[in-house]
């Protein structure tokens, strides 16, 4: 039996040594890649998929919103998240969202392929170094704890519009918010955060794997 998957990343080298290393498996077949979340269903939309590689940091619709989306859609498809991050928000954002996978892209080799038979098999993998994050976070029993600064989901994606160039105006219009919310939230990022700029909110939405874009 084949396996279909999608491998949905903005950068183009990796999605090709992806897709070189898993069509040398057997029953392994990519049906479909994408460069954002919106390529990403489209593609589930138009065609049966079976697992989906999903990068974190995409522009855009990023792979977390993109997740859950997909799994409004297609509840049966599984979702592997590739981030060069094991930063545990991330990690727990993305599987609420609704991935049951895992791989940091540095252990996007064999790990990867360990995650796809894991899914596979109705199970949920996290590899090593992504594992040691989540049980961490569950272990951890300081819910004072500040040492890392927490933004909603919603924050996350204000914040990676803001990071790729967009106004006030045209974040509204991509998540059919208000303008005035979206200054509300820019106003919680900042001080959460404590930064005080455009330019620092992109150098930290890029230091955290938020966006993949270049300085």
């Amino acid at each position: 039996m084949t396996t279909r998957l999608v491998l949905a990343d903005d950068h183009q080298m990796f999605r090709h040594a992806l897709r070189a290393m898993l069509e040398k498996q057997p029953g392994m077949k990519i049906v479909g890649e994408a460069s954002n979340g919106d390529e990403l269903i489209d593609i589930v939309t138009h065609q049966p998929v079976d697992i989906v590689c999903v990068d974190i940091g995409m522009p855009g619709m990023n792979g977390i919103e993109a997740t859950r989306r997909l799994m409004a859609l297609r509840p049966q498809i599984k979702v592997i998240g590739l981030s060069a991050f094991s930063d545990r928000q991330f990690v727990l954002d993305l599987l609420n969202a609704g991935a049951t996978g895992y791989v940091t892209k540095a252990e996007a080799g064999e790990e990867l392929l360990r995650a796809i038979q894991t899914v596979q098999l109705g199970k949920t993998y996290l590899c090593p170094d992504v594992a040691a994050t989540v049980t961490s976070a569950l272990l951890d029993n300081s819910p004072n704890d500040i040492s890392a600064p927490r933004i909603t989901a919603r924050e996350r994606q204000v914040l990676q519009l803001i990071a790729e160039g967009h106004t006030s105006a045209r974040i509204a219009d991509r998540l059919h918010l208000a303008p005035s919310t979206v200054e509300v939230h820019r106003r919680n990022i900042m001080r959460k955060l404590d930064l005080h700029s455009v330019a620092e909110l992109t150098k930290y939405a890029i230091r955290s794997g938020i966006t993949s874009i270049s300085s």
